[in-house]
């Protein structure tokens, strides 16, 4: 049952950010451009979400399970250190570079073109060499 539920959730969540156009990298790259050609279309996209997420967090601050009878995760730290920081900085210039952000990378998968497989290579490559940042 939890794999129908993540295939579901998973293909609305993809199915969104086609719809919303958060995998149009020209889109996205006006939303990004606030000193130029500014296109606020997306705001609106990160604004449903954030309400959504806020309503989901108060529900599941009241429960105890989820609606499967899983174990609910610990809610997030909320510490700001440096390796945060200059990961969004990081995050967001290659966000702002490629206009793409995983999500909609692996969405944009589904409709071909050779931009969105060289980014998903190069944002596992990313992950990977996670591993060895040393940890301080």
């Amino acid at each position: 049952m939890r794999q129908l539920t993540s295939l579901l959730s998973g293909s609305l969540f993809g199915l969104g950010l086609v719809i919303s156009g958060m995998t149009d990298t020209h889109k996205v790259q006006g939303f990004l451009d606030i000193f130029g050609a500014w296109d606020p279309a997306l705001v609106f996209v990160m604004g449903g979400a954030v309400i959504v997420m806020f309503i989901a967090w108060q529900i599941a601050g009241k429960r105890k399970s989820t609606i499967l009878g899983g174990n609910l995760p610990s809610a997030p730290s909320s510490k700001i250190d440096r390796r945060l920081v200059i990961g969004a900085i990081m995050f967001g210039a290659g966000w702002a570079l490629a206009g793409l952000c995983p999500g909609p990378a692996i969405a944009s998968l589904s409709f071909g073109g050779t931009s969105g497989i060289i980014f998903l290579v190069a944002m596992l490559a990313g992950m990977l060499g996670y591993a060895f940042v040393p940890n301080r």
